[in-house]
């Protein structure tokens, strides 16, 4: 009995020996780092247009958005014909954003043979954005934020062709997405934006 009250002590001590000399935890590391705010609306996003400049979203707060997938040798892209006079007929109401991308393999190599064959073939003025990647793992932050209901609130469908659209409202929320096979002038999407 006292050899085995003997060894409980010292196992006992040693554990209090072994505590005591672990280092307190620093206030860094006892409290995580706060994780950067996720975003509240399109308006927190920054793109590059497509000569590389930096654009904040918020520039067209007041504005409902028309934020297409583009691409340039795709059965719908005579959609930009649309798009441009959606563009001018509307401008008031809606901004028009193309995002040209290759996540469906038919985009040009270059911005700027995107720039010049939008300009030459469709007389494109509204905004053009870099060459971007808009579904999967590598979609830029902005069409991760669109294609995520549990993100945005409101819709939860990627781009599943080109020409895929999400009109977003005057306060940056996104309100509706539409395939591709609803073109720009439809009754549909003039509607909501006339809303």
């Amino acid at each position: 009995m006292k050899k085995s009250l003997i060894l409980t002590l010292a196992t006992a001590a040693t554990a209090v020996v072994i505590i005591a000399a672990r280092p307190a935890a620093s206030p860094a590391m006892s409290t995580p780092a706060a994780a950067p705010a996720a975003p509240a609306s399109v308006y927190d996003f920054t793109v590059k247009s497509i000569d590389g400049k930096a654009v904040k979203l918020s520039k067209y707060k007041g504005k409902k958005m028309l934020i297409v997938n583009t691409a340039s040798k795709c059965g719908f892209t005579p959609q930009y014909k649309e798009l441009e006079e959606l563009s001018k007929k509307y401008g008031s109401k809606v901004a028009v954003l193309g995002f040209p991308s290759n996540s469906f393999n038919q985009e040009l190599a270059s911005n700027a043979e995107v720039a010049s064959f939008c300009e030459k073939n469709y007389g494109v003025t509204f905004p053009l954005f870099e060459t971007v990647a808009v579904k999967g793992s590598d979609a830029i932050p902005l069409y991760q934020y669109l294609a995520d209901k549990t993100k945005n609130g409101r819709v939860g469908d990627a781009p599943n062709w080109n020409f895929c659209k999400y009109l977003v409202d005057e306060k940056g929320q996104v309100v509706k997405f539409y395939s591709s096979r609803v073109t720009p002038l439809s009754a549909e999407l003039v509607a909501d934006i006339a809303k």
